[in-house]
């Protein structure tokens, strides 16, 4: 997930697909991510970045948690080895960790606020930018996390298949969570092979319908 803002566009996550997205949406460079947690569909494309430290001639910064940290860095060791001279600039990506936790902190000039979620057993983050959040791989919200759902114009919201999964919502859940919480609209992330799009949105109550590449939604 891409989000512009004045000062420039940060990622939320770098997955697999991260150079055909930024190739498809157009963007020539992403002046920082923030991390939702550390699995491979949501950190695979990390390597994708290492144009834009090139390009910025800065480190690019990544914004996560300490668990998240720990795992970037012994997947991508090499970008954090001792710089070898024989290497030149760009060779491996430019990177800077910036540890965050569950209060809210500036990015390009607009507040971007965690909120904790459970994926499974797996404590991982969501984010709240204005008055639209993502939500992508929760089976389960904390109490201390369901006002920072309120008022919202847009939830992106987890919903896997139909049936119950232990690390996922599924339909049902998601659906629960979108009513308890009133969002103007909704749109489900994360789903698999099993819902085909046409016919499960026309299923969807109003206001709700599965997300898609290219969706843009304003902020």
């Amino acid at each position: 997930m891409a989000v512009r803002t004045p000062e420039g566009v940060f990622l939320i996550d770098t997955s697999p697909e991260l150079r055909i997205q930024l190739l498809r949406e157009r963007i020539d460079v992403a002046h920082a991510v923030v991390y939702t947690h550390s699995h491979a569909d949501h950190l695979f494309g990390l390597d994708d970045l290492r144009l834009f430290g090139y390009r910025l001639k800065a480190p690019v910064p990544l914004y996560c948690e300490e668990i998240v940290e720990n795992q970037i860095r012994a997947s991508y060791s090499y970008a954090f080895a001792p710089p070898d001279p024989d290497l030149h600039h760009g060779a491996i990506p430019q990177l800077e960790f910036r540890r965050i936790g569950l209060a809210p902190f500036e990015l390009l000039g607009i507040k971007v606020q965690p909120i904790r979620l459970m994926h499974g057993k797996l404590p991982v983050l969501g984010f709240r930018v204005g008055n639209v959040a993502f939500c992508t791989d929760v089976s389960f919200i904390p109490d201390e996390s369901w006002p920072l759902l309120e008022d919202l114009d847009v939830l992106i919201i987890d919903a896997l298949r139909d049936e119950p999964h232990a690390t996922h919502f599924g339909i049902p859940q998601a659906l629960a969570a979108i009513e308890r919480v009133k969002p103007k609209r909704a749109y489900l992330t994360h789903v698999s092979h099993y819902l085909e799009y046409t016919e499960t949105n026309a299923r969807l109550p109003v206001g709700v319908e599965l997300s898609y590449d290219g969706l843009r939604i304003p902020y």
